[in-house]
C-alpha cells in the first residue's frame, strides 16, 4: 500500500516524509515489486473510524490545541488538517492491506501506519487515530470472526491498541518496548518493558522466549506486525542500540516463527515509528528479504535520489533547447549582452521543466507549496541565480542557488561551482528538534540531497568534471562530508581534526562552540576558527584521478584540537 500523499508531513514531527517513497524506490530498483503489486488506498471513512473512536474524540480533532497536544508541538490549523488527512489516508492503507492479506494469504505491507498510541478517547504520541484497531474493527464489521495477533515491536508501547481490545479475547496484543504506557493489562495481552540501552542480544533473547508461546496458545488466523524501526541505534528519538543486522534478525524471527507456528497465516506489516534519515533503510532491508528471501543492502539516501534523477527523462520545448545559440556566444565577449541560458546551455524553460521532470518541484508541493514558481537571474560573468518560490506572488523564497562554470579552481578541469545555496521553509518555525543554524532565518527545506543530485545530473549532461564548493561554515562541510572531499590535504586534515572534537555534538552546539572560541589548538592554546576551502564531488574520470591522488598523498601533520569550558 502506497500513496504519494503519504509524504504529507507536519514540519515539527521528525518523521522522514519520504520514508515510504524511498522504500518503494529501492524495491523497484531491485525489481522486487512490480507496479501491479502496489495498491493505492483511499482515506478511511468517519463511519469506520467511529467503530473505534468516540464521538467526543472525533469532534475534538477539529481543535488545533487537541491535535497539537497529541503531536507534541504547536501546529497551525492547516498543519492540523494535514496531519489528520495523512493519518486517515494511511489508515485506509492498513484496512486495504488487511483485506488483501485475508483474500490472498500473502504478506501485505502498508508503507505507513502503526498509529498504535491512540486510544478510543484520546490521541497521543503523534497518533490521532489508531489504524490497527480501526482495520480490525472494519474486518469484524464485514464478517471476519477469526483470532488476531498484533505483534508490536516498535520502541514504544502499543498502549492504544491494547486498551481498545482489553476486553476482547480474540485479539491478542503483544508488545516489547522500552517503557510501559498506561493502561496495562487485558484479557489477551503481553507487555514487556526492557528499559533503555537495549541491544540486539537482549531484544532477540526476549523475543525468542516470549513470542512462540503466545503463537502456540492463541493460534492466530491473522497477524498484524508493527515493525517500528525506532529501535535502531541511529534513531533520532530512540534510546535503544540495535544494529541493522539485529533489526533484520528481529523481523525475520517474527515472520518465520508465525509461519512455523500456524503456517502461511495472513500477515499485515505496518511501519510505525522510525525517526531519522536512515529509518527507511531498515524497513527496505526487511521487505527485500520478505519479497525474495535475500536481504538487499539499501544505498545511502543520496545515491538513491541520484539514481531516481538519472532515470528521469529531461524534456525540452524543442530539440535544440539545451544547446548554445549565437546570442549565447556573445556573452563570452566583454560588454556583450549577457547570456539568456543558464550555464551557457539551458534556457529558463528547460531549467523549470528539468526541476519538474526529476521530481524536485513535486517534493516542494508535498511540503504544502501548491504553486511553486521558478525565477532565474542572469549575471554578467558571475554566474546565474536560480530561485524557487512557494507562491505565485514570489513572497515565499524556498531556494536560492548561484552557480557558474569554472576552469580555474581545479586546473585542467571545468567544474560547476556553487557559490551560494539557500534552502528554507518559511512556513515553519524552529523547535528543540530543529534548532537554528548560523545564517538561518527559517528551518531548512529538507531537500539538500535532491538539489545536489539534480546538479550532478546537469553536470553529467554538460560533460563537466565535477561539483565544487567552498563551505563558509563548519556545519555546511559536515552536511556534505559523505560525498564531497576537500581537495587540499591540509584542509581535509583540519576538518577531520575539528570533526573529531565536535562530531558528537548537535550542529547548532558545534557552531556555537566554534563561535565562542571553545575549540582551541592543543599546542598553542589559540582559538580555532573555520577556514573555507575547496570541496569537490568528482564526476569525470579525470576529476576522480585528481581527488584520488590528493587522498593518497602523505597527509600533513594533523593538528590537535580540544574543547574548553
Amino acid at each position: 500500500m502506497h500513496h504519494p500523499e503519504y509524504a504529507l508531513s507536519v514540519s515539527a514531527v521528525p518523521m522522514d516524509p519520504e520514508r515510504a517513497d524511498r522504500i518503494l524506490a529501492f524495491l523497484r530498483e531491485e525489481a522486487l515489486v512490480p507496479r501491479y503489486a502496489v495498491a493505492r488506498p483511499r482515506p478511511v471513512s468517519l463511519d469506520a473510524i467511529s467503530r473505534v473512536h468516540s464521538h467526543e474524540h472525533l469532534a475534538a480533532l477539529d481543535r488545533v490545541e487537541v491535535v497539537s497536544q497529541a503531536v507534541g508541538v504547536p501546529l497551525s490549523d492547516a498543519e492540523r488538517q494535514r496531519a489528520l488527512d495523512q493519518q486517515r489516508l494511511v489508515t485506509g492503507g492498513t484496512i486495504r492491506a488487511a483485506r488483501i492479506a485475508l483474500r490472498t494469504r500473502q504478506p501485505t505491507v502498508n508503507l505507513g501506519g502503526g498509529l498504535h498510541h491512540a486510544t478510543a478517547t484520546q490521541g497521543m504520541g503523534f497518533c490521532l487515530i489508531n489504524d490497527i484497531a480501526i482495520a480490525i474493527r472494519h474486518l469484524r464489521h464485514y464478517g471476519f470472526a477469526g483470532r488476531i495477533l498484533v505483534v508490536d515491536l516498535d520502541l514504544h508501547d502499543g498502549n492504544g491498541t491494547r486498551a481498545v481490545f482489553a476486553d476482547d479475547p480474540l485479539v491478542y496484543t503483544f508488545s516489547i518496548h522500552n517503557t510501559d504506557w498506561e493502561p496495562l493489562g487485558g484479557v489477551a495481552s503481553t507487555a514487556v518493558a526492557l528499559g533503555a540501552g537495549v541491544g540486539d542480544a537482549t531484544l532477540l533473547d526476549t523475543l525468542r522466549e516470549t513470542l512462540p508461546p503466545v503463537i502456540a496458545a492463541h493460534r492466530p488466523e491473522l497477524v498484524v506486525y508493527v515493525a517500528g524501526t525506532d529501535v535502531a541505534e541511529d534513531d533520532r528519538l530512540g534510546n535503544w542500540r540495535m544494529s541493522p543486522a539485529g533489526v533484520l534478525a528481529r523481523d525475520r524471527f517474527v515472520v518465520e516463527e508465525v509461519r512455523r507456528g500456524v503456517g502461511r497465516v495472513p500477515l499485515v506489516v505496518v511501519l510505525a515509528g522510525g525517526y531519522g534519515r536512515r529509518a527507511w533503510s531498515y524497513s527496505a532491508r526487511f521487505l527485500s528479504w520478505l519479497s525474495c528471501g535475500t536481504a538487499g543492502e539499501p544505498p545511502d539516501d543520496f545515491e538513491l535520489v541520484l539514481r531516481r534523477f538519472r532515470q528521469a527523462e529531461l524534456h525540452t520545448a524543442d530539440p535544440d533547447d539545451w544547446g548554445l545559440t549565437e546570442k549565447d556566444l556573445f556573452a563570452l565577449v566583454p560588454g556583450a549582452e549577457p547570456s539568456s541560458r543558464v550555464l551557457g546551455a539551458f534556457s529558463r524553460y528547460a531549467i523549470e521543466v528539468s526541476l519538474e521532470d526529476v521530481g524536485l518541484i513535486e517534493e516542494v508541493r508535498r511540503r504544502g507549496f501548491r504553486n511553486p514558481v521558478v525565477d532565474i537571474g542572469f549575471g554578467s560573468g558571475l554566474g546565474e541565480t536560480i530561485r524557487l518560490f512557494g507562491d505565485a506572488e514570489r513572497t515565499e523564497l524556498l531556494m536560492e542557488l548561484r552557480v557558474s562554470r569554472n576552469k580555474r579552481i581545479v586546473p585542467g578541469t571545468e567544474v560547476l561551482y556553487v557559490e551560494w545555496l539557500l534552502l528554507q521553509n518559511p512556513r515553519v518555525g524552529f523547535s528543540p528538534l530543529q534548532q537554528r543554524l548560523p545564517g538561518q532565518e527559517h528551518p531548512g527545506l529538507g531537500l539538500l540531497r535532491h538539489v545536489v543530485a539534480w546538479l550532478l545530473v546537469l553536470i553529467e549532461r554538460l560533460g563537466l568534471d565535477g561539483l565544487v564548493s567552498a563551505p563558509a561554515q563548519y556545519h555546511m562541510a559536515v552536511l556534505g562530508q559523505r560525498h564531497l572531499r576537500f581537495l587540499e590535504p591540509e584542509a581535509q586534515v583540519r576538518f577531520e581534526a575539528l570533526h573529531d572534537v565536535l562530531g558528537g555534538m548537535p550542529l547548532p552546539d558545534a557552531e556555537r562552540a566554534l563561535a565562542q572560541g571553545k575549540v582551541v589548538d592543543a599546542a598553542t592554546g589559540s582559538s580555532v576558527t573555520w577556514q573555507p576551502a575547496v570541496e569537490v564531488f568528482p564526476v569525470s574520470e579525470r576529476m576522480k584521478r585528481i581527488v584520488a591522488r590528493s587522498a593518497s598523498a602523505p597527509p600533513p601533520p594533523a593538528p590537535r584540537y580540544r574543547l574548553v569550558p
